[in-house]
């Protein structure tokens, strides 16, 4: 089996021109990120302990925050490194503003470029982020008998089927890890049956981000604000704007000044949601965008990445996409600590202990078409009262997740 994948990489690299062209017209890829892709560092190593933490988007990124900040506490520890796979990552990265943290972008998992990658870095400990399993760098990352930690691991019950067709391929990767932290019950048994070893379940590590910050608005754009009766739409993907827009044009007939806030989950797609809402009839207005804001706009359309923070403060409801189309949902923790009311389709298996819990707090409602996210909007939003209690809950066991995972990685 190895054997096969190893041809299928060599595979990409032929076309990875081609490949890269259409991604760097997509605004997903740049030059600078396929150097390091390809195993060419833009930072220095130094010299000193380094520790390497891996994640694939922003999520992953995020959820390790208050981690990275213990481990930047530590005087032994000369660098922290931490890489990724995505250019919307690189974003949110660079907001962090860490003292001796650096990123780079994942090497494409070939074995002679995962081994220039691990012989210039040389960590002395290595995290993998959630579902990140790449067989050429495990293999040689347990070459070097480096401790490598597997942490807040999530397995769907499908990505489990695919890996079990391969018994003991599977079951030699998941050796590699010396210490896993699974992020629910189903991924602890499935990491058992993958033969992974130390499995620990203490809870989900997205409990423990950062606490809330104040963001700022515009003085123009709070003053706008607060002339209308808001809801957001955030991390949509394809398919789910036009739903939230059927909403809109619902709820418009019956709440003034309405106004829906939208936050697709990749921000490249705003130019194409744009004249697609605009085909409805509906006044669009760019978040970045120069133009004076129109006061009947309708949608007002976020077209940056790390902004949900800013608009959460400032809207008390809010729909999570990726749960009303086949994708599992996204993360609704970030808008829970801003003590949202938060509405999510059918499909939220990505995170579906997060949702339960919420749901057990009465703060989160299953939507399942656009029919049904009016019906619940048009309660909502005109209640005013809403209560601290979800944050501190949160805050709570999120210090108690935190504070156990720590003290277990110190162990090895």
């Amino acid at each position: 089996m190895l054997i096969i994948y190893r041809t299928f990489i060599t595979l990409v690299l032929l076309f990875l021109p081609i490949i890269f062209v259409i991604r760097l017209f997509k605004k997903k890829e740049s030059f600078k990120s396929l150097s390091q892709k390809l195993g060419y560092k833009s930072k220095k190593r130094g010299t000193g302990k380094l520790i390497w933490f891996h994640g694939a988007s922003v999520g992953e990124i995020k959820s390790i925050v208050p981690l990275i900040n213990k481990y930047e506490k530590q005087k032994n520890i000369k660098k922290i490194l931490v890489t990724s796979n995505t250019a919307s990552s690189l974003k949110v990265f660079n907001d962090l503003k860490f003292k001796k943290t650096i990123h780079q972008f994942f090497p494409i998992d070939s074995n002679l470029i995962t081994k220039k990658f691990l012989n210039y870095w040389s960590p002395s400990k290595i995290f993998f982020i959630d579902s990140e399993i790449w067989p050429n760098m495990l293999i040689n990352i347990k070459k070097k008998n480096i401790p490598l930690i597997l942490l807040n691991g999530r397995i769907t019950k499908r990505t489990f089927k695919r890996w079990y067709r391969f018994k003991d391929f599977s079951k030699k990767l998941f050796s590699s890890f010396d210490l896993c932290f699974s992020s629910n019950k189903e991924t602890k048994n499935y990491l058992h049956k993958l033969n992974a070893k130390n499995v620990l379940y203490i809870g989900n590590l997205k409990f423990s981000e950062s606490d809330t910050q104040k963001f700022k608005l515009r003085k123009t754009l709070k003053k706008f604000f607060h002339h209308k009766s808001i809801w957001c739409a955030s991390s949509t993907h394809h398919n789910e704007e036009l739903l939230c827009a059927e909403a809109h044009i619902m709820l418009k007939k019956k709440i003034n000044n309405l106004l829906t806030i939208m936050i697709p989950r990749h921000v490249e797609r705003c130019d194409k949601i744009k004249r697609d809402l605009e085909k409805l009839g509906l006044v669009v207005h760019l978040h970045e965008s120069k133009k004076k804001l129109d006061f009947r706009t309708d949608i007002y359309l976020v077209n940056a990445y790390g902004k949900t923070k800013l608009f959460f403060n400032n809207c008390k409801n809010v729909f999570l996409g990726g749960s009303l189309i086949n994708h599992g949902g996204q993360n609704p923790l970030e808008a829970a600590r801003y003590n949202c009311n938060i509405l999510h389709g059918p499909n939220t298996s990505n995170f579906q202990e997060i949702y339960n819990f919420l749901k057990n707090k009465n703060i989160s409602l299953k939507v399942n078409n656009s029919r049904d996210l009016f019906k619940k909007l048009k309660y909502l939003l005109p209640l005013k009262k809403y209560s601290n209690d979800t944050k501190n809950k949160i805050n709570s066991l999120g210090t108690m997740i935190l504070k156990e995972t720590f003290n277990k990685i110190n162990t090895i």
